[in-house]
């Protein structure tokens, strides 16, 4: 899936759980197209026409280019009478009979990605509740996309020693950082709410182990490999604990049961059995 159709997902995530938050009949959004400073609406839900289906909204333009522009929230109590906003995009909102209308930008890293609407067919105000709602929603599409991003640089930094090296084992620093790859993709896939990307994530880090297949005698839990690469990539019990979001003790249990599974006293021996294994690289 791309970076754009994964972002279009989440958008669409978003805007459902806007509606049932807020109670809102009518929700709507987009991304920020790539290399242009405008939102193409692509996902809709509650709307009664096509009208604002595909609608390309400009940084600066009406409701949501304001809020594009301003990189913060912004709302309207009746769209086509208000003088806070430019007028480019009425028709288009007054065939779907909108009149209450908020807009929340998308923020990540500094840079809008894309808008969440929330509107009612009605002019009344829109409530801090219903606005922080909107907020809460466009936070989780931003972290959502944070950790798409982290995903597809780990997996490109995976592959570059993996294709120089050509089937054969790198040796040196370029393996230590093959490792540590692997160790930060085991820890990412678990947030990734993409399930194509979380395969595509699984597959790499498969790639990445030193044998072309786990040995038949070692049946390790997935926590229990993702344990181990953090370990194997120097992290102590304590930082293997935030990276893969668990508790210091949980660790411990997942650390002690890998070992008994490989036969291995001690955390490096756990670790030396593994790679022997072709579990981790």
């Amino acid at each position: 899936m791309t970076a754009q159709a994964s972002g279009a997902a989440e958008i669409r995530g978003a805007l459902a759980a806007l509606r049932r938050a807020t109670g809102l009949p009518v929700a709507f959004g987009g991304l920020v197209e790539p290399g242009r400073p405008r939102v193409r609406i692509s996902e809709l839900t509650g709307t009664a026409t096509p009208a604002l289906s595909a609608l390309a909204v400009t940084a600066g333009n009406g409701l949501g280019g304001r809020a594009v522009a301003l990189a913060r929230p912004c709302a309207v109590t009746d769209y086509s009478l208000s003088r806070q906003i430019s007028h480019e995009y009425d028709a288009a909102v007054a065939a779907e009979g909108l009149r209450s209308v908020l807009a929340v930008p998308v923020v990540v890293r500094r840079r809008v990605r894309g808008v969440l609407y929330g509107a009612l067919r009605t002019a009344q105000p829109l409530g801090d509740r219903t606005l922080n709602a909107a907020v809460a929603a466009a936070r989780d599409v931003e972290q959502a996309l944070v950790v798409q991003e982290e995903a597809r640089g780990l997996l490109a930094a995976a592959a570059a020693p993996e294709a120089e090296a050509e089937g054969a084992q790198v040796a040196g620093p370029a393996w230590a950082q093959v490792r540590e790859a692997h160790a930060a993709l085991r820890a990412l896939a678990p947030r990734i709410t993409d399930p194509g990307l979380r395969a595509e994530l699984l597959r790499a880090c498969g790639l990445l182990t030193a044998a072309p297949a786990p040995s038949p005698g070692v049946r390790l839990a997935p926590r229990e490999v993702d344990v181990l690469a953090c370990v194997a990539a120097g992290a102590t019990n304590a930082a293997t604990a935030a990276r893969l979001g668990l508790g210091a003790e949980t660790v411990k249990a997942y650390l002690r049961s890998a070992m008994r599974r490989l036969g291995a006293h001690t955390r490096g021996e756990a670790v030396a059995a593994a790679r022997r294994a072709g579990v981790l690289p």
